[in-house]
């Protein structure tokens, strides 16, 4: 792999680059360190956190961050997991180290201001409302509750009462604490100097020596119904414990998925949507980091065919049983096909590489086709008998 590159620092940073000559760049300086390390009483701290980072520096304001990236055709984002949160941009290669200049400074010297502080916990008590007044959004919230312990299973943004309690002196001794460049990973996807990057991160960070605390994620199987008004369908979510990204079963839990619920052409869409006409909306999501993993069924139904829905889902597990080997042919050649489309966009691959490190080495990601053509017939099978043995729901429905 000519155009793959990996590096361990002096400071303790990791960097993964694929090289590209397109004249774009993605760079994503991720901290392996989210929700998933939180207590109850403070859960939702991680994601203060990413949003305070945005809020100015000790020689940037807000609109100074967000203006330098986007006046030179730039985005820049970020997003907090279980177990890691990543901040990102997507640049014109020539704009690649005024970005990064702007990741660091972001990073090595935030500030934390008060008023900024309570201005930011509105934004983000205004953020919670929006997902939990979007029911196809909150049923997976209420899914994760089902099928962890806490304080794993509670939301990784937090509740109204976790965010409104926190005090800015805690979280910025907290993000002291568990932002700490041996935990830093930098992903970079596009046309860059990688030697050059190296010296930069070397020269710009220094090592802590802080360690983070995990926690340990504790699995449940269980099962929920809420009734809300003001809502005209039913969102019901269909969930089970599934292989670990690391494990030998994960790609065949990818073929599963590519046959059974992934697309229009899987067999659950065409039973629950074009034969029976029960819903608009059938769709599956495979959720899993380092940690945790598990797979998921999402429709959008009418209240009184919900039960039906969950049977016709439980049945689509144990049909797999007829599953041919032309079936598997076809599933294995959707799974390569979307992957060989997600790589033209360097963000996408960025992310990709990103957790491909976070759970052994990103060049793992380079043998996906072959890893997805080894997966045989009966392996498919017989992971399908074993996740439907255990399973969890969630529903909102109308009052």
């Amino acid at each position: 792999m000519k155009d793959f590159l990996r590096r361990k620092l002096k400071n303790g940073i990791t960097i993964v680059m694929e090289k590209r000559e397109l004249p774009v760049v993605s760079v994503s300086v991720t901290n392996r360190f989210g929700a998933a390390f939180e207590d109850s009483k403070i859960k939702g701290i991680a994601h203060v956190i990413e949003h305070m980072v945005f809020t100015g520096t000790k020689t940037r304001t807000h609109e100074d961050i967000s203006r330098e990236i986007e006046k030179k055709g730039g985005i820049l984002n970020a997003f907090t997991g279980h177990e890691v949160t990543s901040f990102w941009f997507k640049l014109p290669s020539e704009h690649l180290f005024a970005g990064l200049d702007i990741l660091t400074d972001m990073l090595n010297n935030p500030r934390f201001e008060e008023k900024k502080f309570e201005k930011e916990k509105k934004v983000i008590l205004e953020e919670i409302k929006m997902y939990h007044d979007a029911p196809q959004i909150h049923v997976f919230d209420k899914l994760e509750a089902n099928m962890f312990e806490k304080p794993f299973g509670d939301s990784v943004i937090g509740s109204t009462e976790t965010v409104s309690s926190l005090e800015g002196d805690f979280v910025l001794e907290y993000y002291e604490k568990h932002y700490n460049p041996e935990n830093f990973l930098v992903t970079i996807v596009g046309n860059a100097d990688f030697d050059a990057v190296c010296k930069y991160f070397e020269k710009n960070f220094r090592k802590k020596g802080n360690k983070i605390s995990e926690k340990k994620i504790e699995l449940k199987s269980g099962e929920s119904v809420e009734e809300r008004e003001g809502i005209d369908q039913a969102h019901f979510v269909f969930g089970m414990h599934a292989p670990l990204v690391g494990d030998s079963d994960y790609r065949v839990l990818e073929v599963l998925d590519a046959y059974l619920a992934n697309g229009m052409s899987s067999k659950l869409f065409l039973e629950i949507r074009e034969e029976k006409g029960l819903a608009y909306a059938v769709k599956s999501n495979i959720s899993a980091e380092k940690n945790y993993s598990y797979y998921a069924i999402y429709v959008g139904t009418r209240k009184e065919v919900v039960e039906e829905v969950k049977k016709i889902i439980i049945g689509g597990f144990k049909s797999v049983g007829k599953m041919s080997e032309k079936d598997l042919k076809e599933a294995k050649e959707r799974l390569v096909g979307l992957k060989r489309i997600s790589k033209e966009e360097s963000s996408n691959v960025m992310n990709e590489l990103m957790y491909a490190e976070l759970n052994g080495k990103a060049d793992s990601y380079y043998s996906f086709e072959e890893e997805v053509k080894r997966v045989k017939l009966e392996e498919v099978k017989k992971l399908a008998r074993g996740l439907i043995e255990r399973y969890s729901s969630a529903a909102i429905v109308p009052k």
